[in-house]
């Protein structure tokens, strides 16, 4: 039997109490959640940047809506110094590419166009290597990777060229697929410069001036420039570094490649692009104003290319469980955690920008060096921010792994035949037979001239772009590049016969990465 039953207007009282009172806990919680020990980070990154043998390097976090740190380390130049800041300049590279997708997606909200739309819609001109998929290109598949071509295909086409985008556009018919269209993952520099062409043919202004009305100027960035050539009496500008035959670094120049702005151009400090990283954190909105939907926000952080997560990758991180491509950023999943990233590789300098939107964290790093020091180092700080007990030490993890590639290098290079006595041979041809014009339907022309008893090769769209011939074996001849820029391989120009016997082609020869030589395929078209 029930006695002294609580009235039901003091019982609803008392579970208001008690609900308020769970409410109070929680949040309590969540303001418990483990936070780093920003002077920890700070000794980290000294001790990384040592480690690493980077001049300079400058770090911005972003918590809860709030800069909560922004330093600089290290030197803007390795030979003549000057402290590097949280102000100083640098280029983020491909971090650009989030501003370009954040660009079209204003677009979207405006309603002058769909991320379902043919891209041919906008750009008439445009072709590519098969019927159905220029007429079925779209705004989507410029910004996700997934066309058909190999990573960085096509890339020699803006490299120092004096080629416009329109250009490189038309041109990109003759670039031949490696995968199905849309059933594979191939990193595209010209996707995101097409993409930059479709946002001035709706808006009716530039690439640049678009992202600094939209962008910059709202986010107050005034301090950021989508050009280099925007950079001259500018102060406070890092120097980009490469790396010499001993592996260390040297200062290098910037250049000018306005026609992959929509790529790649952007410059910016760590304080400055911190308020990109809150713009993005909350979901379009930067100080009370909307520049952006949530829609789009999430449309750009929902996977649209995903591609399988590799062993080598689960043993690295074993949280990992799916990996692809958002639009202009990649998407993973990380100690439970979605994480939204990207890096960029300017020429000399090299960056990174991560966000955890379940943690509003955003960070950026940008360096002057050509090394992977940023990847360490924004792991590391995440895991800190989670609070990972006993984490790796991610810069250890990854020099270890570097050293351990090197010695398997140098191994294989000592097990290799080698060659007893130095080759005798004398080139197939009369160097005057070697010169000539020779043309690329992808590229254009390269010029072989014979000057005194040297052979010089010049790529005519690229004049800075040439060197020296220097003999080697058969009709074989080492490139000596006339400019050191950072990402220029050792490089060979083959030289092929016809079936007549004289010389026909020309190919170069180049173990690099970044930038595909074979893709140019010369044919001889005129005799110097």
């Amino acid at each position: 039997m029930i006695t002294n039953p609580i009235p039901f207007a003091r019982l609803r009282v008392l579970l208001l109490l008690v609900l308020a009172l769970l409410v109070q806990q929680q949040a309590h919680a969540q303001q418990a959640k483990p936070t780093a020990d920003l002077q920890q980070l700070d000794a980290y990154y000294q001790k990384t940047l040592k480690d690493w043998n980077v001049p300079g390097m400058a770090i911005a976090i972003v918590k809860d809506d709030s800069v909560i740190f922004a330093k600089g380390y290290g030197v803007k130049n390795s030979k003549i110094g000057g402290a590097v800041d949280a102000n100083t300049l640098f280029g983020i590279a491909s971090n650009t590419k989030a501003y370009t997708a954040a660009a079209l997606g204003i677009l979207v909200d405006e309603g002058k166009l769909k991320w379902s739309d043919p891209v041919q819609k906008y750009l008439p001109y445009l072709q590519l290597y098969s019927p159905y998929v220029t007429e079925n290109l779209t705004i989507e598949d410029l910004l996700c990777h997934r066309v058909g071509f190999r990573t960085f295909a096509g890339d020699l086409l803006w490299y120092n060229t004096t080629y416009s985008r329109p250009e490189i556009i038309k041109r990109m018919r003759y670039l031949e697929p490696v995968y199905g269209f849309r059933d594979g993952f191939g990193y595209s520099n010209l996707m995101f410069i097409t993409a930059g062409e479709v946002i001035e043919a709706v808006s009716g202004t530039t690439w640049e001036n678009f992202i600094k009305t939209h962008f910059l100027q709202p986010l107050g960035m005034s301090r950021t420039y989508t050009s280099i050539n925007d950079l001259k009496g500018v102060d406070n500008v890092t120097t980009p570094h490469g790396f010499d035959e001993n592996g260390n670094p040297y200062p290098t120049v910037l250049t000018a490649w306005d026609s992959w702005n929509p790529a790649a151009g952007i410059f910016t400090s760590v304080n400055q692009d911190a308020q990109w990283l809150r713009l993005q954190l909350n979901r379009g909105t930067y100080k009370g104003k909307r520049i952006f939907s949530e829609d789009v926000s999430r449309t750009m952080w929902n996977l649209h290319n995903p591609f399988p997560v590799t062993k080598q990758a689960e043993e690295t991180i074993p949280s990992t469980h799916f990996s692809g491509t958002g639009l202009g950023w990649f998407l993973s999943d990380y100690q439970g955690h979605k994480m939204v990233y990207h890096s960029g590789g300017h020429e000399g300098m090299n960056s990174r920008t991560v966000l955890l939107p379940e943690e509003h964290l955003g960070i950026v790093i940008l360096t002057n060096s050509m090394s992977s020091i940023m990847t360490p180092v924004a792991n590391y700080t995440v895991d800190q921010f989670l609070g990972i007990q006993n984490g790796r030490d991610w810069s250890q993890f990854y020099l270890d792994a570097a050293a351990e590639s090197k010695k398997a290098e140098e191994a294989a290079l000592a097990k290799a035949p080698k060659e007893k006595k130095k080759r005798k041979e004398q080139p197939t041809h009369a160097l005057a037979d070697y010169a000539g014009t020779y043309h690329s339907q992808l590229y254009g022309d390269a010029t072989v001239t014979l000057k005194g008893n040297t052979l010089e090769l010049q790529l005519v769209p690229a004049p800075t772009l040439g060197g020296t011939l220097t003999y080697w074996q058969h009709d074989i001849f080492n490139l000596n590049w006339k400019n050191k820029y950072a990402l220029l391989h050792p490089t060979n120009v083959r030289f092929l016969t016809g079936a007549d016997g004289g010389i026909a082609s020309m190919r170069l020869d180049s173990d690099n990465p970044d930038l595909h030589f074979y893709e140019l395929q010369f044919e001889k078209v005129a005799q110097e």
